[in-house]
């Protein structure tokens, strides 16, 4: 058995549910947003990450294809139940669509409930800079696929990045009331910025040497929002290995709903 192809699988399945759950939950403000030109920016950035979802998906799907039968036991646990059923060979939407919510190793950031404004521009900012310096490890990775995607992808965190960093500074150095919505947030949303720096034994880099670096980002941002970072030191960790808060189960139930309701159906 290949230990480095079934990690490359469940690599790419984390990468590809941190994409796909975050995309879902900007998809929310569609249609919401303060003012028109805003609630398009949010729901371009969900459709650049539902994107590089697709990717990594057909790329694990890829992978999969091509098992043999100890590499696919291996990775049975992350393989949807209902896919078994069909009879064909593993597919992308399978792999967004059928499997169960302890299935998914997406950050627990992603999961969080969309909040006001100020809780998705933070959440943005934090998850866009994380993404940033990881795009670019992965650029130099041995798999060429992987850093064919982030080489690609990279481009649209770049505005990601911009567009949530120019927001947060807005927020932060903006009213009185701006100012403590975001204070509020930040003091919510650290402890599951850890997370993104703890390594865990399918990822092909080492996150935790991109922390510096994104320190170094957050703090030159939060310098010119007026902000502080937080002295909290609590890590809320788990969705890297499937344990996830009770709002990933509400949000799969209604992304998941129209192919579970209409098995295999197609436009």
């Amino acid at each position: 058995m290949d230990k480095l192809s079934t990690d490359r699988f469940i690599y790419a399945l984390h990468l590809a549910d941190n994409a796909l759950i975050l995309a879902q939950r900007n998809a929310e403000w569609t249609g919401h947003g303060p003012v028109l030109e805003q609630d398009i920016a949010i729901t371009n950035i969900s459709l650049d990450l539902l994107g590089q979802a697709r990717n990594f998906f057909q790329y694990a799907a890829s992978l999969y294809t091509n098992f043999n039968r100890d590499e696919k036991k291996a990775i049975d646990k992350y393989i949807p139940r209902l896919w078994k059923e069909y009879g064909r060979e593993l597919q992308e939407d399978d792999l967004a669509f059928l499997r169960e919510e302890q299935q998914f190793l997406n950050l627990l950031i992603a999961e969080l409930p969309k909040g006001d404004w100020a809780q998705s521009i933070l959440r943005q900012f934090f998850f866009s800079a994380f993404q940033f310096y990881l795009y670019q490890q992965l650029q130099s990775s041995g798999d060429d696929q992987l850093a064919a995607i982030a080489e690609k992808s990279i481009k649209e965190v770049t505005y990601h990045l911009r567009w949530s960093s120019e927001w947060v500074i807005r927020l932060g150095d903006g009213t009185e009331q701006s100012n403590y919505r975001i204070k509020n947030v930040l003091a919510d949303q650290w402890m599951f910025t850890g997370e993104m720096f703890s390594t865990v034994a399918y990822e092909l880099v080492d996150v935790s040497s991109l922390k510096a670096d994104w320190i170094k980002k957050v703090e030159s941002v939060f310098s010119e929002a007026g902000l502080e970072l937080p002295q909290q030191t609590w890590v809320q960790s788990g969705g890297k290995e499937g344990r996830h808060t009770e709002h990933l189960g509400y949000l799969l139930a209604e992304m998941q709903y129209l192919q579970r309701a209409f098995p295999n159906a197609v436009w």
